[in-house]
């Protein structure tokens, strides 16, 4: 369930990353990577559960199901929250900088 969350998240925003004029100056292509490392991370860690697992890794109970989607979505929500750290600290736009 982890997998899939944080591959889907990466999946929409390359998308998003791809298909929008603004997503550059946003920075998504960095949001886009930190989803595709924990994809990669999470598809390394089911190769390697299923070869000490066997059969019995595709086989998760409902709370190790619950578990692991409390998991991606806390991945995806810690991804966006570094990217808006980012957003902050380099203000594309100038937003913050005309405040001051």
């Amino acid at each position: 369930m982890t997998l899939l969350i944080t591959l889907f998240a990466a999946i929409i925003t390359t998308i998003i990353w791809y298909t929008r004029a603004g997503a550059r100056e946003l920075k998504i292509g960095t949001l886009g990577l930190m989803f595709w490392g924990a994809s990669i991370m999470w598809t390394v860690d089911a190769i390697f559960g299923f070869a000490e697992e066997g059969a019995d890794f595709f086989v998760p109970t409902s709370g190790k199901i619950l578990n692991d989607a409390f998991l991606g979505f806390s991945v995806v929500a810690l991804g966006l929250l570094i990217w808006t750290v980012i957003m902050v600290a380099k203000d594309p736009k100038g937003i913050i900088r005309s405040i001051r």
